[in-house]
């Protein structure tokens, strides 16, 4: 999942530094040849996008550095951490899946929920037959873990 994670980054990286050195010089330079800067929309955007993608890869830079140094030997074995994945049966007796991963990662319609959110941090250290109870936007809730699938699980099954 590390090494995944890792990767997807880097390989948004290099797409964005792909725009940022071939696309958007082109467009910044076809921009110019249309005239006055001062009111020309099509140089500003073309350069408020350079800025943009400017951020994004120093951004994801920093999530690959921060990434490398997850130590993974120290995620538990036997409880929940980064990379778990829980099955869990709600107050209403709904099962549900999530899987524990990096905040710009989560996509709670996927069941991916960062280890930052209110749902992400009750479950860290759970295992089977715990129960929790959250208090989120939406309200509280309560799950009660009936799986675990730890980081551990996932690279050596």
């Amino acid at each position: 999942m590390k090494a995944r994670l890792i990767k997807k980054f880097e390989d948004e990286i290099q797409a964005l530094n792909h725009e940022l050195k071939l696309e958007l010089p082109k467009e910044i330079k076809r921009a110019r040849e249309l005239g006055d800067l001062r009111e020309n929309a099509e140089y500003q955007a073309a350069k408020e996008r350079q800025r943009l993608v400017e951020s994004r890869i120093s951004m994801l830079q920093k999530r690959v550095a921060e990434i490398s140094l997850i130590q993974v030997d120290r995620i538990p074995k036997d409880r929940a951490g980064f990379g778990s994945t829980l099955e869990v049966i709600d107050g209403h007796g709904e099962k549900m899946s999530f899987q524990l991963v990096m905040p710009e990662d989560a996509d709670a319609a996927k069941g991916m929920i960062s280890t930052t959110s209110p749902i992400g941090r009750a479950l860290i250290n759970k295992e089977p037959g715990d129960t929790v109870k959250v208090v989120t936007p939406g309200g509280a809730r309560e799950f009660e873990i009936v799986k675990l699938t730890t980081i551990h699980d996932e690279v050596t099954g």
